[in-house]
């Protein structure tokens, strides 16, 4: 049987199946994979998804595991191999703004505790239940974190760009009616069949 995912969902893509089934639309607090996906979506901007999914693995590799302690101390001889590496998104504004928002994210672990005590504070902890379709490009929410997050250094954080984050990672679920991941489930599945 064949599960009904949302319409943005190649079925054919395995990439972009396992990202919609295991990751997009599902809470996260750690912090690293907040971090790594705040810089992912940043890349992404210009780009499709599916190019970023397929670097994915390459930019842990090339960023430290996403360690901003070690992006912040970058120096001109990495970014010089950063920028020759074809594993990733050669584009030197992308990769600089990777580096800033190390420096801004570290900032931002002392002053509001780190991603995921900021980001779900904006929610009172609890995901937003979207799901209009066609789902929004930018919302109130995502205006305001993304003008949060640019007053405090960070790059590539426009609100397009911040709402699709906030989708991937669960701070919103905006999971079609019809797809078998939204909250209340697709007609004709039930939770014994996922």
């Amino acid at each position: 049987m064949t599960l009904p995912r949302c319409a943005w969902v190649p079925p054919a893509n395995a990439l972009y199946v396992a990202y919609h089934d295991d990751e997009w639309g599902v809470p996260c607090h750690d912090e690293r994979r907040l971090f790594e996906m705040l810089n992912l979506e940043g890349a992404q901007a210009g780009l499709s998804w599916s190019t970023i999914l397929g670097k994915r693995e390459t930019y842990r590799l090339a960023f430290d595991d996403w360690d901003a302690h070690k992006i912040a101390r970058y120096d001109a001889g990495k970014v010089a191999q950063l920028l020759a590496d074809p594993g990733i998104v050669r584009n030197r504004l992308k990769v600089a703004a990777a580096i800033t928002n190390a420096r801004a994210y570290l900032c931002l672990c002392d002053e509001a505790g780190g991603l995921d005590a900021y980001l779900w504070s904006f929610v009172g902890g609890v995901p937003v239940q979207d799901a209009m379709v066609p789902a929004p490009t930018k919302t109130a929410l995502s205006d305001r974190i993304s003008k949060d997050l640019l007053k405090r250094g960070f790059k590539f954080v426009g609100s397009t760009i911040v709402y699709a984050y906030l989708q991937g990672i669960g701070v919103v679920n905006d999971h079609a009616p019809d797809c078998y991941l939204h909250p209340g489930g697709a007609p004709g599945i039930s939770s014994c069949d996922v």
